[in-house]
């Protein structure tokens, strides 16, 4: 950690749902782009809580979507500080939605866990290849999310990043150790 004053670790949870080659990010529609910047559904772990229940409950109250969980993607440690003082332990999870998913959509919460003014932003499905603009570490786990499911084959950003048969094209050059 860095100079500064004792940091509290606080548990969250962050969610990439994925929907074909897209994935769910939104914005503060009262706070600016510069400041908020552009998000995933997250949120803090409630006492007793598991991590897995945890982000399904936080995308629904975020965004109004009931989503299940498809994989973990592993945890990380991200300083916050000097914006609070506080290490966010991040559990982060690729989820699916399991209804309809509409294209872009308000949403927000009325009252937010940590207290304050009830929150507005506006969610959209953004093309994997566009996701490097989360802000905050919130894309440190992007280079886990793995298809799931069919892709639509007629989402040109699918076939650009997976190619035509939905799965990832092999690297000329494999991993060291692989063949």
């Amino acid at each position: 950690m860095t100079a500064g004053p004792a940091r509290t670790l606080v548990r969250k949870v962050v969610a990439y749902v994925v929907h074909g080659r897209r994935l769910l990010v939104l914005t503060h529609d009262d706070v600016p782009l510069e400041i908020a910047g552009v998000q995933v559904p997250a949120g803090t772990i409630e006492h007793g809580e598991a991590p897995d229940v945890a982000v399904v409950r936080e995308v629904l109250e975020e965004t109004g979507l009931r989503t299940r969980v498809v994989r973990a993607l592993g945890v990380e440690r991200f300083d916050v500080w000097p914006s609070k003082p506080e290490v966010h332990e991040r559990h982060f999870f690729q989820l699916a939605s399991v209804e309809d998913v509409p294209t872009r959509w308000s949403a927000g919460e009325q009252h937010p866990s940590g207290g304050g003014a009830s929150q507005r932003w506006t969610c959209w499905w953004t093309p994997m290849e566009h996701a490097h603009v989360l802000c905050a570490g919130l894309g440190a786990r992007l280079g886990e999310i793995r298809p799931d499911g069919p892709v639509d084959p007629d989402d040109s950003s699918a076939r650009d990043v997976l190619g035509a048969d939905g799965v990832p094209p092999r690297s000329a050059h494999p991993p060291h150790g692989e063949t």
